[in-house]
C-alpha cells in the first residue's frame, strides 16, 4: 500500500524526464501535480511516515534552494526532487538514495553519450545539442521509477 502512491506518480515523472530531455526544464505544472497526488495520497499514509517524509522534502528543498542559488541546480529539478520524496516511504529513504545515485550516474553516461552521436543532435532536444548542462530531471525521474522495484526485489518492509 505504501507504494501505491508513488505508482500514481509515474505518468507524472515520465513527463518530467521527458521535458527535461528535451527542452531542459521542468515545468512547476509537473511539480505542482504531485504535490496534489501526494495530498490526495496521504489518506492512507501512516500520521507519523507523513510528518518524515514532509520533513525531508523540506530540507532536500531548502538545501537544493541553496545550490539553485548557487548555480549548481535547476530550480525544477529541486522542486521535482522535493516533492518526489514525499512519496518515498520513510523505511526506504536510504535504498532511495542509492537508485538516486545510481540513476544520476547512469544518466550522465547516457547524456554524455548520446552528445557523441551526431544523428541525434539533429533531433534538436536541448539536452543534447551544444547543452554543457546536465538534464538532472532525467535521472530524478529513473530513480523514482526504479525505487518501487527495487524495494519489492528487495524484499524491505514498508509502514501500514
Amino acid at each position: 500500500m505504501a507504494l501505491i502512491p508513488l505508482l500514481i506518480l509515474a505518468p507524472v515523472l515520465l513527463a518530467v524526464a521527458w521535458s527535461d530531455l528535451r527542452h531542459m526544464r521542468i515545468p512547476n505544472t509537473l511539480s505542482i501535480i504531485a504535490l496534489v497526488l501526494f495530498v490526495l495520497s496521504a489518506i492512507v499514509l501512516p500520521p507519523p511516515d507523513i510528518v518524515v517524509r514532509v520533513v525531508v522534502a523540506a530540507v532536500v528543498f531548502a538545501i537544493g534552494f541553496a545550490g539553485f542559488s548557487l548555480g549548481l541546480w535547476g530550480g525544477g529539478d529541486v522542486k521535482i526532487l522535493a516533492a518526489l520524496l514525499l512519496f518515498i516511504p520513510v523505511t526506504t529513504l536510504q535504498l532511495f538514495c542509492y537508485v538516486f545515485s545510481a540513476s544520476m550516474l547512469a544518466g550522465i553516461c547516457v547524456i554524455l553519450g548520446l552528445r557523441r552521436i551526431p544523428a541525434v543532435e539533429g533531433l534538436g532536444w536541448k539536452s543534447v545539442s551544444g547543452s554543457t548542462k546536465f538534464p538532472m530531471g532525467i535521472s530524478i525521474a529513473t530513480a523514482g521509477l526504479l525505487h518501487p522495484l527495487a524495494v519489492v526485489l528487495l524484499g524491505l518492509p514498508l509502514p501500514g
